[in-house]
């Protein structure tokens, strides 16, 4: 395995280096350090393991030349995230390659006058995210995409910075494998890097699909079409990827964030209610076949499922896709994440619906107290901060976006690596002891200011999470009940 640093992108502010240095060389004289919460301890103890970017740094600051700050790319995360967002041990290759679904029914183009909608190839294009061995001083990916901007402006196209070496030679393997689907529109894979590249580093192939979704006045072709271009995908990339060796199809997993959460929902075995408002949305009762009782029913339904992941999804009230049962035909393990004042798609009708209603399913509620619907992106990139618009595509009102995004990576590693990987140390980071992040203690302070909590004996902070920034979050679990 090729080793690869990303020290480069830890760089600190030029503003926080003259600081550094100050009370670094006032602080040194005191011939030891303690971890304690005073700034200037923690400045000194920081400037000792000051590397030569720094240094180069400091001497454009001292020489009156501000460097420029290289954007960070999203998947690499700063000293206040937990313990298990930290990358991998593998370094990441990317590839992009299109997939070819035959004869499908485009319901875009459903004639109420004949009652019928042409057969059309769907063409999909998928990122696919992996362990790899690129070459030494290989060039790092950078995505793009483009979101819809305040009418009457023109899409606002951005770019986003990676630690993937496009076409990087395989590494290793077979991996467990996991389909990302991103939210409704505009939303691509390309503002998704942020767990895309993290899981690829710690031994997962991660394919995200592009759903090419029309304009948001045409609901009808993503609730069609979600949970279908999740199982086609699935369902090749099991067989084609695992020819090559690369994954091994028995350990398959879903992430969706919005109406890609619709999506993981349903094709991990929601049963879709044929006489809902999200039914009823799609022309033609194209939807029926896929629905409660439809001779399609199962075909959307993803084999060798290990677990599901769903961010603020899809699907609740007043949709209600899957009526008062249908979650209940969930049997695999989930993870919900959401936030509690989501006016996208609410919160007691989304998230914590669903965690009340997949009762045959282990699962578990990550709630961000405050937080409202767009928890599931990268961070804004420089090019959609000249707008509220298009900054909210990204942010949160409340909180940081990769504060939030170094949480969920953080929970989704643990839980894809206790029910993927089965491995049962990460049972821990997710059998948290209390409830409430904020309630939890750390009764005597002998430990460094920046530990990570064990989360045993009296110390009931969240494992993995630090002494002061186990705040605002809720974690539920629930067992699977029997089926009867």
């Amino acid at each position: 395995m090729h080793p690869v640093s990303y020290s480069s992108f830890l760089v600190p502010r030029p503003a926080s280096m003259r600081y550094m240095l100050e009370n670094g060389k006032k602080n040194a004289k005191l011939g030891r350090l303690r971890a304690t919460r005073s700034s200037g301890i923690r400045a000194a103890d920081q400037w000792r393991r000051v590397s030569l970017p720094v240094l180069i740094a400091l001497a454009l600051l001292w020489s009156g030349v501000t460097p420029a700050r290289a954007e960070q790319p999203p998947s690499v995360y700063g000293p206040d995230a937990p313990a298990l967002a930290r990358l991998g041990p593998h370094a990441v290759g990317v590839v992009t390659i299109t997939l070819i679904e035959h004869a499908q029914t485009d319901v875009l183009a459903y004639n109420p006058k004949t009652h019928s909608a042409p057969k059309r190839n769907r063409s999909l294009i998928v990122d696919i995210w992996y362990p790899a061995h690129p070459k030494p001083g290989a060039k790092r990916a950078v995505y793009s995409g483009a979101f819809r901007s305040e009418p009457p402006a023109p899409p606002a196209h951005f770019t986003i910075p990676g630690i993937a070496v496009r076409g990087a030679p395989f590494s290793g393997g077979p991996y467990p494998l996991v389909i990302v689907s991103h939210g409704y529109s505009e939303n691509a894979p390309a503002a998704l890097s942020w767990i895309t590249e993290n899981l690829a580093s710690k031994g997962y192939v991660v394919a995200a699909i592009n759903h090419d979704d029309p304009s948001v006045s045409e609901f009808a072709g993503p609730v069609l079409r979600r949970p279908l271009d999740i199982a086609f995908v699935a369902r090749t990339l099991q067989r084609t990827l695992a020819e090559k060796h690369w994954i091994d199809p028995n350990r398959t997993a879903l992430i969706g964030y919005s109406m890609g959460g619709y999506g993981v929902l349903t094709a991990a075995g929601a049963i879709l209610d044929p006489h809902s408002p999200m039914a009823k949305a799609v022309p033609g009762k194209l939807l029926l076949p896929y629905c409660r009782g439809g001779a399609l029913q199962r075909s959307i339904v993803v084999a060798h499922l290990r677990a599901v992941v769903a961010i603020s999804p899809a699907g609740g009230r007043p949709w209600n896709a899957w009526g008062a049962h249908g979650l209940s035909g969930i049997h695999v393990p989930l993870l919900i994440i959401n936030g509690n004042r989501d006016r996208t798609v609410g919160y007691r009708r989304a998230g914590l619906r669903v965690f009340e209603k997949a009762v045959h399913a282990p699962r578990y509620l990550l709630t961000f107290e405050e937080a409202g619907h767009d928890i599931g992106l990268d961070p804004a990139p420089r090019q959609m901060q000249n707008s509220l618009w298009n900054i909210s595509w990204f942010q949160d009102p409340v909180w940081n976006t990769r504060r939030v995004n170094a949480i969920n990576t953080h929970f989704i590693t643990a839980f894809l690596d206790l029910y993927v990987k089965k491995e049962k140390s990460f049972a821990a980071y997710l059998d948290v002891r209390v409830t409430h992040a904020g309630r939890g203690v750390w009764p005597h302070d002998h430990a460094r200011f920046g530990s990570y909590s064990p989360g045993t004996g009296d110390i009931t902070i969240w494992k993995g999470f630090q002494r002061s920034f186990a705040v605002g979050l809720t974690l539920q679990k629930a067992p699977a009940a029997p089926v009867r």
